[in-house]
Formats: C-alpha cells, sequence, structure tokens
C-alpha cells in the first residue's frame, strides 16, 4: 500500500515504520524491501524508519497493516505519538482470540480515543498482484462518509478502483471469517477430495458468514460483496493464498506446528478461528463448517472426521 499511495503522487511523502533495521536500510539505500517483494523497486518517495515518532509526525493517514493479534501491544506502544485526529486504515483482517474485537474496536480501544477515525480497507487483492499495477477492486468502510469518501480519493487509480460503504461490521466480519474459510477450501483441496465438495463447502461457508454476520447487524449486501463473496473467492480458490496453504496442509496430513513453524509471514485465519466457536456461541448461529476448523486447529477432530461429521448433517431445507 505504501509503493501504491506513493505512486499515486511523487510529491507525496510516504514513510513506512518497520522493525528491521536491515529492511529499513535496503529501502532507503536501494528502494527494494529486501525481506517482501525483493524484485519490486519502491518508488522513492518512500521513506523507512524504525522510529515510531518519525513516522506518526504531521502524518495525514496512518495505514495500519500489523496482524490482528500483535495489534493492541503494537499500538499500546506508540499511543503518545498518535495524533487523536489521525485517520487509521486498517488493512488487518481477523478477530482477536478471548476478545473477540474486531480492528475498529482494538484501534481505539488501544489509543485510549473512542474517537480515533478508523477505515477497513478490503476485498480481494493480492499485494503481489497491485505491485504489479494488475485491475484490482476494493471496499473502504468507515461510519464517517465523508471520511470513507477521502480515502477512497487517496487511493484510487487507473488500476485500482474503491468503493465505499458504512457497513464496517459486515466488512470486518466477511474480511476476518474468509481466512477461516480459506483453511477449509486448503483442507478440501489437500485431501483431494474433488470439484464437487470444494463449491458445496464454500457455498455453505458464505451462507455461515452470512448468517453470523446479518445477526451482528451487518447488511446481506455487504457479505455479497468485494469483501464477502469477492475476498471469498480469492481466497478460497488461489493457491497464493496463505491461509488455504494451511489447510492444504492439514489435508495432506501435516501438524499444524511444523506447517506455522515453516511460514514466513501470518495466516490470520487460524487465530481468528479460535473466535469462531465463540462467536457462534455468543449469537447462537450454527456453523459447522467454520466452527469444524477450530477444532481441526484446536486438534480435536481429524480432518477425516470432520468431513464424515459435516456429511451425516442432517437433511435440511435451504437457508
Amino acid at each position: 500500500m505504501a509503493a501504491h499511495v506513493a505512486n499515486r503522487k511523487a510529491q507525496l511523502e510516504v514513510i513506512m515504520l518497520v522493525r528491521d533495521p536491515e529492511v529499513c536500510q535496503s529501502i532507503n539505500d536501494n528502494h527494494f524491501n529486501c525481506k517482501y517483494f525483493p524484485e519490486h523497486k519502491l518508488p522513492e518517495n518512500v521513506i523507512a524508519t524504525t522510529d515510531a515518532k518519525t513516522a506518526l509526525l504531521g502524518a495525514d493517514y496512518c495505514l495500519h497493516a500489523v496482524p490482528v493479534q500483535f495489534s493492541a501491544s503494537f499500538l499500546q506502544g506508540i499511543v503518545d505519538y498518535v495524533d487523536p485526529s489521525l485517520p487509521f486504515i486498517s488493512l488487518s483482517k481477523g478477530l482477536e482470540l478471548n476478545t473477540l474485537r474486531m480492528m475498529s474496536q482494538i484501534i481505539p480501544q488501544a489509543l485510549r480515543n473512542p474517537r480515533q477515525p478508523f477505515i477497513a480497507l478490503s476485498g480481494p487483492s493480492f499485494a503481489l498482484e497491485l505491485m504489479n499495477k494488475l485491475p484490482t477492486a476494493m471496499v473502504v468502510a468507515s461510519k464517517d462518509k465523508k471520511l470513507a469518501n477521502a480515502v477512497q480519493q487517496l487511493l484510487a487509480s487507473d488500476h485500482l478502483r474503491i468503493s465505499t460503504s458504512r457497513d464496517v461490521t459486515g466488512v470486518e466480519i466477511a474480511g476476518a471469517l474468509k481466512n477461516v474459510l480459506a483453511i477449509a477450501a486448503g483442507i478440501v483441496e489437500g485431501m483431494k477430495l474433488g470439484n464437487n465438495s470444494m463449491a458445496a463447502l464454500v457455498a455453505q461457508g458464505c451462507s455461515e458468514i452470512r448468517w453470523l454476520a446479518t445477526k451482528m447487524g451487518a447488511k446481506p449486501t455487504t457479505i455479497t460483496g468485494l469483501s464477502g463473496t469477492g475476498d471469498i473467492m480469492l481466497t478460497c480458490f488461489v493457491n497464493l493464498s496463505r491461509n488455504r496453504t494451511v489447510g492444504v496442509r492439514l489435508g495432506s496430513g501435516e501438524k499444524l506446528d511444523d506447517i506455522l513453524n515453516s511460514m514466513a509471514q501470518v495466516a490470520e485465519g487460524v487465530s481468528t478461528a479460535g473466535a469462531v466457536i465463540a462467536l457462534a456461541q455468543k449469537y447462537n448461529v450454527k456453523m459447522p463448517v467454520l466452527t469444524a476448523v477450530a477444532r481441526i486447529i484446536d486438534n480435536e477432530l481429524t480432518p477425516k472426521k470432520a468431513v464424515l461429521e459435516l456429511m451425516n448433517l442432517p437433511q435440511v431445507e435451504e437457508v
């Protein structure tokens, strides 16, 4: 996103706050991130720093891409440098374990400012394709329509279409749960169960996400839009998806710990799966596919047993 925003206007100063001094130096000296996308030259107006105060001083927007489970502790560490009117555009998709909080709750609470402006950015968007300037469409959701329009103007370009939404809950819940569904889709692939079962599983998963999201106050149209169905298709059916990869490896018999230890990036669906069971209970929604993923991750269920369980559910009317 830093590269995308910087490419749009050469006069913009885009500061990337990074943890790794080596990555920081690589970006500033050579305009390459030596760790991620090392072949892609970054725009000259992307400047890296490891110092939060420097990064946040005088900022107009903050794009937040810290994984959900680490966001609260990270934000508590930088709270002193955050202007109370600085809009946070969240790229992180998931639910916090134990608390079940979404990013729209984590950010203002961690910054101790209930009025911190918040926008969720979501939709089917593999980073690599955005870096390659391939046509992409995403959605920005905020309760504040003026803010959503401003962020739309900031991000929209000739290869990125941005729609606006007021349904923050729908966009966030769809974005979080599609990662869990992608693990399920990967398991089907890893077990070589075929295309019929893949289609049936993803359709059921979409329904489960819609049932829960609408109980939480989301609009059904959001769930069939870019941040719902759009992102679900991409994450469930395409090999670049980290969460799907976790599922494929689980389905072919690997142990979760071995899979996670071998991955450089975070698969948000693994943590979010743990929150699904609690949410399903809290809102009294039956979610057999998504809760099965959580049980597989918690070692309560093998993928094989999960399939048997799902196939033996009562035959019902479609809802």
